[in-house]
């Protein structure tokens, strides 16, 4: 493991998010400077421009990147967010609401037609917006998941870590059935022993999630619900992705992830190396 990119003050230097865009740049929200950051495989960063509260991050099927906005990981709720579009490929991208009038909101994920799944940590129903901007309230109903924070599509289905939850469960939403979702492993027994479940990603068949409590990826299997720590000793993670068109990086099959610490780490673990619990 090593630093791709230093950190600050803890929690005041919060990177919340993080995407590959395929095309040589990693993009970082951070959330309490109020702006997405753009990073070349060195690690020097190509750009910047300003976004109130940036959250999740991720590209779309169409190129663009997308990002939440209205964030406020220090306060129990916040309000006036919603979705923004910007070009990767644009020297100073510029930003533009797609969606509007979101509260509370943190996760993303896009499927292939276009549609948004956004998640909620204190409300139950995980959001889903078609790609004109209407809110598809039906499905949002059926997937009453409540207090989800990280998502992820694997196929045809959702995964969600659920943050507001003393067993911190992991759960899958089938996309053509959202009512049909069941919890894939519970991660804790007990409120004490809770993980502050953030981000997740796909790694190899398994699912990689983030512990912001104990500074670990744990990895779950989809099919059994068995997990195991993946890799420990970071510090709040928030996010993780595996690196895609991002030069070397890519080739190695390496991790990046994004800490409330500030610091952007690089994760290279050998295939055999997490160890079973």
């Amino acid at each position: 493991m090593e630093v791709f990119h230093k950190g600050g003050l803890p929690l005041l230097d919060w990177r919340e998010n993080l995407e590959f865009d395929g095309h040589g740049t990693l993009w970082v929200s951070h959330v309490m400077q109020h702006r997405v950051e753009g990073y070349e495989p060195s690690g020097r960063l190509r750009t910047s421009f300003p976004v109130n509260g940036p959250g999740g991050i991720r590209r779309g099927p169409d190129g663009m990147m997308y990002v939440n906005f209205g964030l406020n990981p220090l306060t129990s709720w916040a309000s006036g967010g919603g979705i923004m579009r910007f070009d990767p490929a644009a020297a100073t991208p510029r930003p533009r609401t797609v969606v509007s009038g979101l509260s509370g909101i943190n996760g993303l994920a896009i499927d292939h037609a276009g549609n948004f799944y956004v998640s909620r940590e204190l409300a139950t129903g995980i959001l889903k917006i078609r790609p004109n901007g209407t809110k598809d309230e039906r499905w949002t109903r059926a997937a009453d998941v409540f207090g989800a924070n990280g998502l992820a599509l694997v196929g045809d289905q959702l995964y969600a870590s659920v943050l507001v939850s003393a067993t911190s469960p992991v759960v899958r939403v089938p996309l053509d059935a959202p009512a049909h979702h069941v919890t894939v492993a519970d991660l804790s027994s007990n409120l004490l022993g809770t993980k502050l479940l953030d981000d997740l990603t796909s790694y190899d068949g398994r699912l990689l999630v983030a512990s912001f409590r104990d500074g670990e990826l744990i990895q779950v299997d989809p099919a059994t619900g068995r997990s195991c720590t993946f890799v420990g000793g970071l510090r709040m993670p928030t996010s993780v992705r595996v690196a895609r068109g991002f030069g070397e990086h890519s080739a190695q099959h390496a991790l990046f992830v994004s800490e409330a610490s500030g610091r952007v780490m690089k994760v290279t673990v050998p295939r055999s190396g997490a160890t079973s619990r």
